[in-house]
């Protein structure tokens, strides 16, 4: 992971840190409800960001990590944990729905 890497410049971690707080910020610069420009802002700064974070890595040390995602990519993969988390997914939607459907249902509130 370059941002633990000791070779990424401060500078490129604060980019990258700075463009994934805007991204899951629910405060932007122009609001989403204001048509098209609502989510301009978004679909401009978050590449925008990458792109610049990106360039600020070494180009040595993004060709290490690059190289070593590579490498992890082609591991094998559990299956069981993957059933694992499906079943916890599938549990936690039959509880919900379970608790939703014992609520009786009163009518409109006045």
């Amino acid at each position: 992971m370059a941002a633990r890497d000791p070779e990424t410049p401060p500078l490129a971690k604060l980019v990258a840190l700075a463009t994934a707080a805007y991204a899951l910020s629910p405060i932007d610069l122009i609001p989403d409800f204001v048509p098209v420009l609502g989510y301009l802002d978004d679909l401009i700064l978050g590449p925008l960001g990458l792109w610049l974070a990106l360039r600020l890595i070494p180009p040595e040390v993004l060709a290490r990590h690059r190289a070593a995602a590579e490498v992890a990519a082609a591991r094998p993969v559990s299956r069981a944990g993957g059933l694992a988390v499906l079943i916890v997914w599938i549990a936690v939607a039959l509880v919900t729905a379970g608790l939703l459907l014992a609520v009786p249902w009163r009518g409109p509130i006045r």
